[in-house]
């Protein structure tokens, strides 16, 4: 039986980009042929789950029953499960996986467990540092630096910067480049997957008619997100190996 692997995207600070890096991983298991899942935490409406309505499922992770419907369900043969968290849940979220064992199984090896926490540059979304990390033994733990516009997060000082970055020794850094914003805008009007918006297909995968500009900015800026999930092996984590993926250059 394959080991569960469970990816949890989250921040306890709304505004960072948290369901666009859930995005972007979804597309580049897709791309790798790894099977996936995923769950919406932005109970009732939902906002995964208009990209991806065959694979995702809207949950309300604070309630048992929906936490049943995601654990209980670890073993359906699916190689990953990412659950994209709403602002303001990681926390608690975590605080409900180490009170149903779900970490200690982590610990365990029975599990595979990884966070991408995503920072905005406020001091308070890098506070959640400290706090996050209290819950990350025995998971694999990244500290994404979304660039969703032009946020510096405080590398001009340096004493902040190692700080906080520096604080936790077994984390792995992460950066998100900046999409250009019409290219952004356009994949929302359309409300499909990077991946058919770069190969110009609708939601039925039927023809589409994107701007040819528009795709490339959309293109470049996925293979050098994809680069950096190549970087920390995620293929690997997730139990696979990474497939030759042509134009990403």
């Amino acid at each position: 039986m394959v080991k569960p692997v469970v990816i949890v995207v989250g921040a306890d600070k709304g505004g960072v980009g948290k369901t666009t890096v859930s995005r972007t991983l979804l597309d580049y298991f897709s791309v790798n042929n790894v099977q996936t899942r995923a769950f919406d935490t932005e109970s009732p409406r939902g906002t995964l789950k208009r990209f991806y309505p065959e694979i995702t499922e809207i949950v309300d992770m604070t309630t048992t029953t929906d936490q049943m419907k995601i654990f209980d369900t670890l073993n359906s043969g699916l190689s990953v499960t990412v659950i994209d968290a709403r602002a303001g849940l990681l926390s608690s979220a975590l605080a409900s996986l180490r009170d149903i064992g779900f970490l200690d199984s982590a610990r365990s090896g029975q599990i595979t467990f990884a966070v991408f926490h995503i920072l905005g540059s406020s001091i308070a979304s890098l506070d959640e540092i400290a706090e996050t990390a209290t819950f990350m033994s025995g998971a694999k733990y990244y500290l994404v630096k979304n660039f969703i516009n032009d946020t510096q997060f405080f590398q001009w000082d340096q004493a902040t910067y190692n700080s906080y970055f520096h604080r936790i020794k077994h984390a792995t850094e992460l950066v998100i480049p900046k999409l250009n914003e019409m290219a952004y805008e356009q994949v929302e009007v359309a409300s499909v997957p990077f991946v058919d918006f770069v190969a110009n297909k609708g939601r039925n995968d039927e023809p589409a008619n994107n701007s040819f500009v528009l795709r490339g900015y959309v293109r470049h800026w996925l293979a050098n997100v994809w680069s950096e999930f190549d970087r920390i092996n995620l293929t690997e984590l997730a139990g696979a190996k990474s497939a030759t993926r042509a134009g990403e250059k």
